[in-house]
């Protein structure tokens, strides 16, 4: 590969990575004002709905859902329970696990947050069957980026 060729792939719009990445912060940029009306941000809205979707997990299974670390995750928990949302409390099977579960309040924003999925739908001008082709694709994608990331250690 000659110079000129290397620096032809110094572009950022041919960056994969920078699509993703720009495109994540317009996402955010969708969200914030959806998310402002729940109380929630991003990430603490991704607990919700794994929550929403099966109450009562371990820190770890919502880590390993999110692609957390629990370091990450435990100050987010703790600002969701102080906000009345969810409970922690230490596995009474094995005391080094922390379980999560959803309050009574944290179960009724489920109601309001069911209008933010149309909102973003909407926002992207996609048609379903792409926006589905797209979603599974980049989880593709992700999982390969996650098996080349092991192997390089």
């Amino acid at each position: 590969m000659n110079d000129s060729s290397k620096d032809d792939l110094l572009q950022l719009e041919k960056f994969l990575c920078f699509s993703v990445y720009s495109a994540s912060h317009a996402f955010n940029r969708i969200y914030k004002p959806l998310l402002d009306v729940l109380g929630l941000t991003y990430p603490q809205y991704l607990v919700m709905v794994a929550l929403w979707q099966e109450d009562d997990q371990s820190v770890r299974s919502i880590g390993e859902k999110m692609y957390l670390e629990s370091s990450t995750l435990t100050p987010l928990l703790k600002r969701l329970e102080a906000n009345g949302l969810v409970t922690r409390k230490r596995d009474p099977n094995d005391e080094r696990s922390v379980r999560i579960s959803l309050t009574e309040q944290g179960e009724e924003l489920r109601i309001k947050a069911r209008e933010v999925p149309p909102c973003v739908f909407e926002a992207t001008g996609l048609d379903i069957e792409t926006a589905k082709r797209l979603n599974r694709d980049l989880r593709a994608m992700r999982d390969q980026l996650e098996a080349g990331a092991k192997k390089l250690g």
